[in-house]
């Protein structure tokens, strides 16, 4: 192909929430594949709180100030030198924001259709955070109260609803009457916590009466310092995400209950997928059957637009107004 393609590249480490500011669109001729590699047209964007994280220079592997922003997506092939991808196959890789993107095939895996209703699916529900996190991290066993924070975004609805099929009582915290509705009426969670209201903690204690097995956290803060006084003895509190912390100008607010671990023999223990990757095809082939088979609904948040729709569709996951997977789908310039 010819012509040239736009690219998001960070343009400076945000100090708190990020703004248009902190990014550039450049222009760039298209890469031309050589021997090995491909060529993949982006048509979908993962969005996620870890995107806030990955713009740190604390973090353990931070996007570089003048890189392309990091992004997990999904995109067809459209040009091919490489033996194990052809043109027109469908994959999944961190390609970033940008219209066009080489591979050589590192961390891509092709993506089949037929597993799922829809393409945002692989980013959300089919996503391996959820599955690893509670199954291995948080060794989840059949009888299990299970709480789990962001219960409305794409991690916390997938985790519950796991939870729920393995055979756990679960309650999930969001916020507002909506999320709540949707994820006791919807996802077929056991309770639900609006964290929105002034009675948080009263709702905590009345929903957790055998306390907690597995607290799955997503957020962070005060919910997390709150729920750790739940825990019941042998808890084990799942790290996924801190997302009421990422925009934080300062120093991260830590849990002062942490104590509550040693009391009750708890451990707590972050999820880091990259560690369950020879695992991957395991993991998408049971969710795509639970998925197939109408035990696990998929949330999605779907935004439809250019790539310079971003980087105001992130601002929605920090504003609470999405609900599931946020993805951003493509639509290219003829």
């Amino acid at each position: 192909m010819t012509g040239t393609h736009r690219r998001f590249r960070l343009k400076a480490r945000p100090a708190g929430p990020f703004e248009d500011s902190d990014f550039e669109v450049v222009r760039t001729p298209i890469p031309v594949p050589g021997d090995g590699e491909f060529l993949v047209k982006v048509t979908h964007v993962w969005i996620d709180p870890a995107m806030r994280g990955w713009m740190k220079a604390e973090h353990v592997t931070p996007v570089d100030v003048g890189a392309v922003m990091r992004a997990i997506t999904i995109g067809q092939v459209v040009d091919s030198h490489h033996p194990g991808f052809a043109e027109g196959d469908l994959v999944h890789g961190t390609f970033g924001v940008q219209e066009f993107a080489l591979s050589d095939g590192t961390g891509v895996y092709k993506v089949h259709p037929e597993e799922s209703r829809s393409l945002a699916a692989y980013l959300g529900v089919l996503g391996m955070t959820a599955y690893f996190g509670l199954l291995d991290v948080g060794r989840l066993a059949a009888g299990d109260v299970v709480l789990v924070s962001g219960a409305a975004g794409a991690v916390g609805s997938a985790t519950g609803q796991i939870a729920r099929i393995k055979g756990a009582h679960v309650i999930g915290i969001a916020g507002g009457p909506e999320k709540t509705r949707m994820l006791v009426d919807r996802l077929g969670f056991s309770a639900a916590i609006d964290y929105k209201r002034d009675d948080f903690l009263d709702q905590l204690r009345e929903r957790t009466p055998r306390y907690v097995d597995v607290f799955f956290d997503n957020v962070g803060g005060d919910i997390l310092n709150q729920a750790l006084t739940r825990l019941a003895r042998g808890a084990r509190v799942v790290i996924s995400g801190a997302i009421s912390q990422y925009d934080n100008a300062d120093a991260v607010v830590g849990p002062s209950n942490y104590l509550t671990l040693l009391y009750r023999s708890a451990s707590m223990t972050g999820v880091a997928v990259p560690a369950f990757a020879d695992r991957y095809p395991e993991a998408r082939a049971q969710m795509s059957h639970w998925l197939a088979d109408g035990q696990l609904t998929s949330i999605e948040d779907t935004v439809h637009g250019d790539i310079e729709t971003f980087p105001a569709t992130p601002r929605r996951l920090f504003t609470g107004k999405n609900t599931g997977k946020l993805v951003l789908e493509l639509e290219h310039q003829a």
